[in-house]
């Protein structure tokens, strides 16, 4: 009977073991899972994590996908820290939120009103000192710091456009720049 009892023991301690290993299986199938669709979601927002950058005829390249929501997103730097850039031509200068600004420790200069399609806000001036996408660069470019901005992304605005030439084919945009004494 003893005999009996104990067998049954181990067996009732390998089913547990076989059902916590089987847990186990499935929590790290679920986090692998995870992992991999926050990437496919983020390469689906930003298809611009890494810019490949060309120099032909004096013109420096840089193509961008459009992402699925008809954006064109892409990273970049501002004084050397990474940062994720909109590409708006909509916007006058470069528009950082206040979050983003705080965490590039960017100071506030002189405040002004900015117009937007959330009506009139608050902005600071700034100069930017290096802002690149891709091998493209410029120094010394026109920026505000906006704190009503609720989103990480920094708005590349036409303080930085305006020296790129761009051409549009599908979902992808070739921005070029051609360095004529800017940066």
């Amino acid at each position: 009977m003893e005999e009996q009892d104990t067998e049954q023991h181990i067996q009732h301690q390998q089913k547990r073991m076989g059902a916590g290993m089987l847990v186990l299986a499935w929590v790290a199938f679920g986090a692998v899972a995870v992992y991999w669709f926050d990437g496919l979601l983020e390469r689906q927002r930003n298809p611009n994590t890494t810019l490949n950058s060309t120099l032909a005829d004096g013109i420096r390249e840089v193509r961008l996908q459009r992402n699925r929501a008809g954006h064109y997103i892409a990273n970049g730097t501002i004084n050397g820290q990474d940062v994720t850039f909109m590409l708006d031509t909509g916007a006058t200068t470069i528009a950082i939120p206040g979050k983003v600004a705080a965490g590039l420790d960017l100071p506030r200069g002189q405040e002004f009103k900015t117009h937007t399609a959330n009506g009139i806000a608050s902005s600071f001036a700034i100069r930017l000192d290096h802002v690149s996408l891709g091998e493209i660069a410029l120094s010394n470019v026109a920026a505000g710091v906006t704190p009503g901005l609720s989103t990480d992304e920094v708005l590349l605005g036409m303080s930085f456009l305006k020296h790129i030439e761009f051409a549009q084919r599908g979902d992808e945009l070739v921005a070029g720049f051609r360095h004529v004494g800017i940066v």
